[in-house]
Order: structure tokens, then sequence, then C-alpha cells
């Protein structure tokens, strides 16, 4: 089952607030919790773990799953073994989440604990971490991934070593998650407002685009929101993204767009013809459905941008109707009419698309 996440910092927000948060992110399907305890350090630790709890136990109320962010230090600090969970389980919790491992074994024998929580690797680890890990058998029902945020500008993950740290775990069958990162959410675990990301390509896109991204890598299961608290609008729209049928394209269309232009772009999802170009991306589709329709030129005799978004006019004779994108630059002689453009933030999503794939284009612009 792929899930919908937020993230909850009990110790820096009202329970008031959590209530709110969690209220409504329950009324748009999220389902999980991320919340971290590596700020549980100090004397203040037992009242903090009370607020937290507070909200845990609401949030499972609602039919939350919360995971809790640790490290080895934490559990030295807290007098917790590996092979006794139990602290974990009074917390009501999923699951808890490993920000910094063992070596391995421990992490293997934590999977077999009685109490069937969850144990959620850091997937941005890398290396030979995960592989050490499951040469000692863990129970694979109780094992996840989940990659870090990166509350640092210029400090996330490359979307190469996003993909390739992703791919272990997928060759393994193990559940993955990745985070998505508010414009409107101001709390972390950290006193840094930078954004909190997985990859650091996704940083400045709407959160909707973010969505789409982690979406149309085919690596990530659940997307998680890693800071709080998002707005009404900015849940609905990774909400949206995420159980779309299919991979969303946002796009800026030209006011100059003809009706029956519209509806090829819109009316239905698009099929990435499979004997690919090396300059178009085309669904030949339209053009057997509104190949008897005119299609009068404009916006042409132009050079096009990679992105643009392109519909075969009345002077291309059978292939009228035809939409295509843009994928490398080319200039046109008047027989395609660009209708818009892939936005800025999707623009480099086109790589992500394959020969074969199906895509849905939405319109960003009234």
């Amino acid at each position: 089952m792929k899930r919908l996440g937020i993230s909850l910092y009990p110790d820096q927000s009202s329970f008031d607030q959590n209530k709110a948060y969690l209220e409504m992110a329950h009324k748009y399907g999220y389902t999980r919790i991320f919340t971290s305890l590596l700020q549980m350090y100090g004397d203040d630790g037992e009242d903090l773990f009370a607020v937290f709890s507070q909200t845990i136990d609401y949030a499972n109320r609602l039919g939350f799953q919360t995971i809790v962010d640790i490290n080895p230090a934490l559990f030295k600090e807290l007098k917790i073994s590996y092979d006794d969970l139990s602290f974990f389980k009074k917390l009501n919790v999923w699951g808890l989440r490993l920000d910094e491992g063992f070596t391995g074994a421990e992490e293997a024998r934590m999977t077999r604990n009685p109490y069937g929580l969850k144990i959620e690797l850091n997937m941005s680890r890398g290396t030979n971490y995960l592989a050490s890990i499951m040469a000692y058998e863990p129970d694979r029902d109780n094992l996840l991934g989940c990659h870090n945020f990166y509350p640092q500008a210029f400090t996330g993950l490359s979307d190469q070593i996003f993909a390739e740290y992703s791919q272990q775990y997928r060759d393994y069958g193990l559940h993955t998650a990745a985070f998505v990162s508010s414009p409107t959410g101001k709390i972390g675990p950290w006193a840094v407002n930078d954004g909190l990301p997985t990859m650091e390509s996704d940083r400045h896109r709407s959160i909707a685009s973010q969505t789409s991204h982690l979406v149309m890598t085919g690596l990530i299961d659940d997307v998680i929101i890693g800071n709080a608290f998002a707005s009404e609008a900015e849940l609905q729209q990774v909400a949206a993204n995420f159980v779309a049928a299919y991979p969303i394209l946002h796009a800026d269309m030209l006011p100059g767009m003809l009706p029956i232009e519209a509806k090829i772009a819109f009316e239905a999802p698009h099929l990435y013809r499979g004997d690919a170009s090396a300059y178009l991306l085309r669904d030949t589709q339209p053009r057997v459905k509104y190949g008897k329709e005119s299609i009068a030129p404009h916006d042409n005799h132009q050079s096009f941008e990679r992105g643009d978004i392109l519909v075969v006019n009345d002077a291309y004779g059978r292939y009228k109707g035809e939409l295509q994108i843009v994928l490398t630059p080319f200039a046109d002689d008047g027989q395609r009419n660009k209708i818009g453009q892939v936005s800025a933030d999707d623009l480099g999503f086109l790589d992500l698309i394959r020969p074969w794939a199906t895509f849905v284009l939405e319109k960003t612009n009234a």
C-alpha cells in the first residue's frame, strides 16, 4: 500500500495546532506521520515525551501510523537496548526510523521484535549498508526504507544518487519513502527554513511538481511532507498528484490556444509513441479522434524550445491534430502550432517519461 504522510514536531507546536493539522490531513487521505526524537536530549526529556505521546495517541485514533526518527546515541541516552523495543511499543508508534544505523546485525534483529514494530532504514546512506543488513536475514515484512530530508540549501541528494540508492531498496522489494517540502511550512527538527526536500532539485519546485517528480521516478511508495504546517491547498495538491492514475506534467498555456487544441491537450491522457524521436515526444491518438476537425495555423513559423507543447495544424495533412512536446530545439516551417510550454518546474521530468508511457497534462494558468 502506498501512503501519504505529514511531519509533526510536537516539541515546537501546540497540541491544538497538531490536532487541527491531523484532522485536515486525514480529510485528504494522509495516513503516515514522521516525527523526530533526536531532540530528546537533556533534562526535559520526560516532559517532551508526554507531549509527543499526546499527539501520537490522537493520530492513532484517526488511523495514522507514526514513525519516529532515532539514532544509536538516543538509544544510549534513553538506556534502550536494540533487543528490547518495549519503550517504542509503549509510545504507541508504528515503527522507528534509524537516522544512523548500527552494524547490520542489530537492525536485522530489531525487525524480529515481538511487537511487530517497523524498522525503517535511512535510504540516503547508500554504500553497502542495506546489503550488510540483508546478510543477517531480517524480517522483510518489518523492514522499510525512507530517505533523508535536507534543511540546508545545496545539500540535498542529486537526482542520480537518489536513483542509485533507491534502486537498491527496489531490488530487495522493500517499501520506500521520500520527502517533499512545503513552501509555507516553517517548522522542522532544526531551526533552518530552507525547505526539507530529499532531492536538491526539488527545493524550489512547487509542492505539486515535487510530488510528480517522486511519482515519476517509479522508485518511491510513500510521499511525506517534511515540514509543518503545509497549507490546505498544498495538502490537496500533493494528494491529487500522488493518487492520479497517470503522472502529471504541469503546463503553462498560451492565450491563443484554440478550443479544439484545449480538447487535444486536456481531454484525455497522452500515450508517448514508442518509436521515439530525439526531437519530439509524440501522441498520435488525437489525430485519429480529431482528424476531421480544422486546426488553423497560429503561433507557428518560429523556433521551438525544449518543453514547448505543439499541435500539428491543417498544413500538415494526415498528421493534423497530433500533440507533440519538443525534446530538442528546432525551427519549424509553419505546420505546427505552439499552444503552451511544460512548466519550468516540470521541464526536467521529460526524461522520466519513457516511450509507451501514459501521462496527463494539467493546466497551471487560468
